[in-house]
Order: C-alpha cells, then structure tokens, then sequence
C-alpha cells in the first residue's frame, strides 16, 4: 500500500505528564530534567512537559515549575502542559514561553463513564456538559472561527462496561449543534480511552462514523490507552482508515509509561510506546521527523529515571536492520536480552557467547546485497538459480 494514501500523523509524546504522573513521587527534578532534555533532541515535535495540578493528589507534579524551569527548550519543538484549572493555567502562563496552549483549543469535551469523571477530577458528567455554553460563549468573544469536539472514556468504562457508537455520536453531536449554531465550524474531534477499551475494529468504526456524519472534520486525535494491548494496532487501524487529506495526531509515551491511580489499572494502563510508534511509521514509509537511535536511548533514559523496565519493542531489539546495519551471519547465539543489545552495542553485547559453527557463515544472496542488489531480488534469483539447477540435476 503506498504511503501517498495515508494521513499525515503528528505525535503527541505525552511520557513527562501521561508517564510521570503514575511513577515514584520521589523521582528528582534534576532526572526529569534530563530526559525532558533528551526527548527535547530526537526530533519530536510536541511534548508535554507535565501537569499544573495540586500536589495533594497528583505529587509526582509537584515540582513541575522547577522541571520547566530548569529544561532546554529546543528550537522547533512545541511545549505545552495540563491545566484543569484557572490556578493551573495561572501557574503555566508563568512559563509561556517556552510552553504554549494546547493546538486544540477552543474544545468542548465530556466523559462517557460519570464515574470515572468523578474520580479523576470531582467533577460529573452534567458539570461538564453544563460548560459547554460558558466555552462556547468565550470561543466568539475571543474570534474563533474553528474549534473542537471531543468524548473521553469513548469506548468503555470499568464501572459502568462497553459504550456503544449510538451514544458517542450522539455525545458529539450535541457538542457539534451548539458550535454550530455560534457559527463556528467543527474540523476536529478529540477521542479518548483512559481505561483501554479500545479496539481496532471500533476505533476503525467511530471515525469513519465521524468522516461520513460531519465531512469538515480532517484532523483526529487520538488518546488510546495500552492496558490490554492492542492501542498499537488500533492507531494503526486509524493510519489505515484515515485518507491523505487528514491529519491523525496520536498521543504516545517514550517507553509506553502512563497511567492515573483512578482508572483502576495502574501503571499497567500504559499507553502506546513513542519508539515502536515511530518504528512503524518507518516502516510505512509515513514522514516522521523522530531519529529511531535517539528515541531508544531517551527510552532507556527513562528506565534509568523511573527505576524499572518499561513496556518499548524497539529499545529491546531495534530498528528492521539494512544497509550497513545488518547481522554478521557468523554471530554466535543471542539468547539474553543482554546479548540481544548488540544492535546499538555492538559484537560486545554478545562477547564469549556459544557459536556451533566450525567455519564462517557465508552466503551468496548476502554477497550480493552488500554490493547493492535488492534483497528480494538478490533472494529470488538465488532461489530461481537453485531450484533450475535442481531441475536440470534430476533430468
């Protein structure tokens, strides 16, 4: 399938807020600091630094002002924060810039789960619906022409069990009718899964619903959880639906960390690792600005800063080797994931290891691929060539 009928996609790394937020309180300013920093350098284009919360039930952001204080703001790279209230936006426009509002702003938003919503953040469903006015009212004052729509716990809820399309649609269209009726159009759509009832048929599902019902809507942001492990396959599900004139923003965590205590997962509510996202962006040949190399070592950064392993494919065994980036066919076994390291180590990863070889590995189609023939190529005609002379053996 070519790249050319994909969407643009553009990654939200959400690790600083999403991930830190569910790890040790007493992780150092000085540590998120650095992996802030190393974030800042792999080409990623929007991070959130954190949350401007109460530390009373969030205290992992409790020193989030040194944190922002303290980074090295990267040309190019786009820093913004959460807000969930008028003192937490007072604490963030002390740090604008570097930080700027999020990109979709003016948006209306409500939970499907009114348990989750009392739980997160002591408010309910009917609190939010009864905001929408007041955003509405202020989106005309300031002159906005364009805003946003958006569901939370889209798919299903913990509490309550699996939601169906009638009722997010319906949810979004009550949204759509009041933007509407302030002439302001509706171009984008915000869909999230704190609680990870997401699945690729669903997900595939709801935003063509959306596509057919409201066509003026191209740009689709997507917040999937990780609990149950498919919030990968759901994105790419979406890349596949979604058409070249939209844009598909996806929210990711370097190492898959993120979570809140509310949701009922923990930690294990995860969400789609940053590097195996840009991973197969790679490999659908979709533009990604991420070096793979970087995002790797900022993911076992984060090892380093949180104290335990995370959840990243990529970081373990790294990018699809080509080039000068292939195997020796002649390493020894790889059987640790100490050994299997030697993708960005070097042979020093696998050093003393077992090798049942009594002389070198060689191969012809290798050969052949190192002087720049295709390897499927290379691969068929050596096939072609050993099944013919077969065929001319046996005659």
């Amino acid at each position: 399938m070519s790249s050319d009928r994909y969407p643009r996609v553009r990654i939200v790394e959400e690790g600083m807020r999403e991930g830190m937020q569910i790890e040790s309180a007493s992780i150092s300013s000085a540590d998120k600091i650095a992996l802030l920093d190393a974030l800042s350098r792999t080409g990623l284009e929007t991070i959130v630094v954190g949350s401007f919360v109460s530390p009373a039930w969030t205290p992992q952001m409790a020193h989030v002002d040194e944190v922002v204080a303290g980074f090295t703001p990267v040309d190019g790279v786009t820093y913004t924060a959460l807000a969930l209230n008028q003192r937490g936006r007072e604490r963030m426009r002390d740090f604008m810039p570097p930080l700027s509002l999020p990109s979709d702003a003016p948006r209306t938003l409500v939970h499907l789960c009114d348990v989750f919503v009392r739980r997160n953040s002591n408010r309910s469903q009917a609190d939010e619906i009864a905001e929408w006015p007041r955003i509405v009212e202020r989106a005309v004052a300031e002159g906005e022409t364009t805003a946003g729509i958006g569901i939370n716990a889209a798919w299903g809820s913990n509490w309550l069990g699996r939601f169906d399309e009638d009722y997010r649609m319906d949810m979004l269209e009550r949204q759509m009718r009041l933007w509407t009726d302030a002439g302001i159009i509706v171009d984008r759509v915000w869909i999230g899964d704190p609680m990870a009832w997401n699945l690729p048929d669903r997900v595939e599902s709801q935003l063509l619903a959306i596509k057919e019902r409201w066509p003026q809507i191209t740009t689709f942001h997507l917040h999937l959880h990780d609990a149950r492990g498919v919030a990968l396959a759901s994105a790419y599900q979406a890349i596949r639906c979604l058409g070249p004139d939209d844009t598909l923003v996806i929210d990711t965590s370097v190492g898959g960390m993120g979570g809140c205590p509310y949701g009922g997962h923990g930690r294990m509510t995860r969400m789609i690792p940053t590097e195996d996202f840009v991973d197969l962006l790679c490999e659908l040949g979709i533009p990604c600005p991420v070096d793979q190399d970087a995002i790797i070592e900022a993911s076992l950064l984060a090892e380093k800063v949180v104290g335990h392993e995370l959840w990243g494919h990529l970081s373990r065994v790294g990018a699809r080797p080509r080039g000068d980036r292939l195997y020796p066919v002649d390493m020894p076994f790889v059987e640790t994931k100490e050994q299997a390291e030697h993708f960005r180590r070097g042979p020093a990863a696998y050093e003393g290891a077992r090798s049942p070889w009594k002389s070198p590995v060689t191969s012809p189609v290798r050969d052949a691929v190192e002087n720049g023939q295709d390897p499927s190529q290379a691969a068929h005609d050596f096939a072609t060539t050993v099944v013919q002379t077969g065929i001319r053996c046996l005659t």
